[in-house]
């Protein structure tokens, strides 16, 4: 689900928002916009999960990123994106955000069950 909405996210920002502000400045601008769609995704699906414990929460974090990072290989490759394009997003030095938005992806099970109150003693 996570994977279908931020592509869908960034069809849309590269139809709309890279035409007004560059495809640069729209990538980066999609980590924050990405991030939120990720937490709100995150949110809704929390009771589903089931976890309770920030260890599991942030396992499935880790288990989301792992797959999105593979998701955005493929559609790299898919698009026939160079390497040095793929990775330029992920340096910090050359103004790539996406590693930031890979943490907070990590943490967002951990983060919308704690915006949901969710404990150990919640019931499922």
């Amino acid at each position: 689900m996570i994977i279908m909405a931020e592509s869908a996210h960034g069809t849309l920002r590269t139809v709309f928002l890279a035409p007004m502000v560059g495809d640069f400045a729209a990538r980066q601008w999609g980590v924050l916009t990405g991030s939120l769609l990720s937490l709100f995704l995150a949110w809704l699906m929390a009771p589903w999960l089931g976890a309770r414990d920030g260890a599991t929460l942030m396992r499935i974090g880790l288990l989301w990123v792992a797959l999105t990072a593979g998701a955005e290989i493929w559609i790299g490759i898919a698009l026939d994106l160079s390497r040095q394009r793929m990775l330029e997003d992920y340096n910090p030095a050359q103004g790539g955000m996406l590693g930031i938005g890979m943490v907070f992806l990590a943490c967002a099970p951990w983060l919308a069950a704690k915006l949901r109150k969710l404990t150990p003693d919640t019931p499922v």
